[in-house]
């Protein structure tokens, strides 16, 4: 067996996908935001609650560096995390890939480059016929050029050369995460996957000869499961990839998911503690005050970015004024709240829409702004 099919192997090639995956219902719903005009429609996207709250990206490439062995290899990672009340752990695979300056293979966890890839193929698949929902399969996904996708990425401030981006595609459907719950009575104990589950390359001499032609992936199951349930949630995406830093990207995220009745009268609070655990971006510091200041700097950009107007912090100390925790007081900016009431209404719609049976033509219309999914919270209650 030569190296290239099993490169192929290994990537988990895409089986051809039946032309009525890109035009059904789930799919309408998806592409269904609720917005005034079509610049807003643009920036928006869907956040998946779940899957969204895993911890997935957290390993930067410079502590990579220091966890390497020489020969080029990465332990199996477990990140334990909180999600709504419950204790998860997200075991983490490294993908084994060749890098442009390596002639072998080097392990590497996804990071932040395959956090805004990921995002970007998602906002992708939001647009007509570029996205597709599998029901014999049950399976959705994306197909698009690297031009294409290269483009998205650079529309929202992150230049990628084109050997990178299939770098990050690489590292995305050739490493594993496994979710698995620390309670012994869980029905499902555990969920393993590729980020990716697939990937459909296109030849060197292909992409030379038609700029244009065709990648295509999987998306995690959990994605594929909020499209088949209708249980994601709309949000700003542009503000989101334009924050500069991860922390502030995992801060936004969980506003978007958690508080769902941002008002300006009605206050968010969030511990330090809380997004040490669970965002797990923290640890990298050797002293608390330094983490501690890298999250006052991520709050004063999302406040930056127009997502808050007012963050209020307390610090409770305790022997010796030792910090023990950080209590934020977040309040929304009139935009964010904006935002916030048109995902509820959307997700109100979807409800709607589904329990009436979610016809072909009622899909259709949530194009336009007319219905959505339900709320983020019914996420793995069905």
């Amino acid at each position: 067996m030569n190296e290239e099919t099993k490169n192929s192997q290994r990537r988990r090639t895409i089986k051809p996908v039946a032309g009525e995956a890109f035009a059904n219902t789930q799919m309408a719903l998806f592409r269904g935001f609720l917005a005034n005009t079509e610049a807003e429609r643009e920036a928006l996207s869907n956040a998946v609650d779940l899957w969204d709250s895993v911890p997935r990206y957290s390993v930067s490439r410079a502590r990579m560096n220091t966890l390497r062995t020489p020969d080029g290899f990465l332990p199996v990672l477990e990140i334990p995390f909180n999600y709504r009340g419950t204790s998860l752990t997200a075991v983490i695979y490294p993908a084994q890939v060749k890098t442009r300056d390596s002639k072998q293979r080097v392990s590497f966890y996804p990071s932040a480059r395959e956090e805004l890839v990921e995002h970007a193929l998602r906002r992708i698949s939001a647009e007509q016929q570029a996205g597709f929902f599998d029901r014999p399969g049950y399976r959705s996904g994306a197909t698009f050029s690297l031009y294409h996708l290269r483009r998205e990425l650079e529309r929202n401030g992150h230049s990628l050369r084109y050997d990178e981006i299939i770098e990050a595609l690489d590292v995305l459907s050739l490493s594993f995460i496994e979710i698995v719950s620390a309670e012994t009575d869980s029905p499902q104990p555990f969920a393993r996957s590729p980020y990716l589950p697939g990937l459909k390359g296109v030849r060197r001499v292909e992409y030379q000869a038609d700029r244009a032609a065709r990648w295509g992936v999987l998306f995690h199951p959990l994605v594929t499961q909020s499209i088949d349930r209708v249980t994601y949630r709309q949000f700003n995406y542009q503000r989101l990839m334009q924050c500069s830093t991860q922390l502030a990207r995992w801060l936004l995220g969980q506003l978007v998911l958690k508080y769902t009745q941002a008002a300006m009268s009605n206050s968010f609070e969030m511990r330090f503690s809380t997004i040490q655990r669970d965002s797990a971006l923290l640890s990298g510091y050797k002293v608390q005050r330094q983490a501690v200041a890298a999250l006052d700097e991520a709050w004063e950009e999302l406040k930056t970015s127009g997502a808050l107007n007012v963050v209020k912090k307390v610090e409770q100390r305790g022997a010796r004024k030792k910090i023990e925790d950080v209590v934020y007081t977040i309040f929304p900016s009139q935009k964010f709240a904006s935002e916030q009431k048109a995902a509820n209404k959307r997700n109100t719609d979807g409800r709607r829409t589904v329990q009436s049976g979610g016809s072909v033509r009622a899909a259709a219309l949530s194009h336009e702004g007319r219905s959505a999914s339900p709320p983020a919270s019914a996420v793995e209650k069905g």
